[in-house]
């Protein structure tokens, strides 16, 4: 029995490597052939925007929602104005219907009161705050899939604080 307690376990970890890989190759292919989103950032308590080396993160798109009718998980349909800001179109349980010019952005609603999208913190080195306190907008690179990673916070003039 001891024989098989340590293939089982072995097994286990031989799967859970193969799952964090799969994971991260899945964030590396979004990084490197998506989209890149501005989400404009909406206001923040300020007794919470600064806690420690990272900073919580509310965008407009994710504002006055009627969460009476909205799916636990679903899809955010954006549409890009020419600098690529996005504004929400609508929130849909698939992936279709899209039109010309919309993209998707998966979202989840674990509270009663906002939808989440995935990058609601932004971490940085300690004692850069200061750069990132006036930042505009949260740059997102999205897939087809609707799929998003964070890659940085912007300036008013779409700039990338760095």
């Amino acid at each position: 029995m001891k024989k098989y307690k340590w293939i089982i376990i072995a097994l286990n970890l031989i799967v859970l490597l193969i799952y964090f890989n799969f994971s991260v190759s899945k964030k590396e292919a979004v990084l490197k052939d998506g989209k890149l989103v501005l989400l404009q950032l909406a206001p923040v308590d300020p007794r919470s925007l600064m806690q420690g080396d990272y900073m919580s993160l509310r965008y407009h798109i994710a504002q006055n929602i009627n969460m009476d009718h909205i799916p636990k998980r679903g899809y955010c349909v954006v549409r890009l104005d020419k600098n690529g800001v996005a504004d929400r179109v609508r929130l849909q349980k698939e992936t279709t219907p899209l039109n010309n010019g919309e993209y998707l952005i998966k979202y989840s609603s674990p509270e009663q009161w906002t939808i989440n999208i995935g990058a609601e913190s932004f971490f940085f080195q300690e004692g850069q705050a200061e750069k990132y306190e006036n930042a505009k907008y949260g740059g997102v690179k999205i897939d087809e899939n609707g799929n998003s990673v964070l890659v940085g916070l912007y300036n008013g003039q779409l700039k990338n604080i760095k």
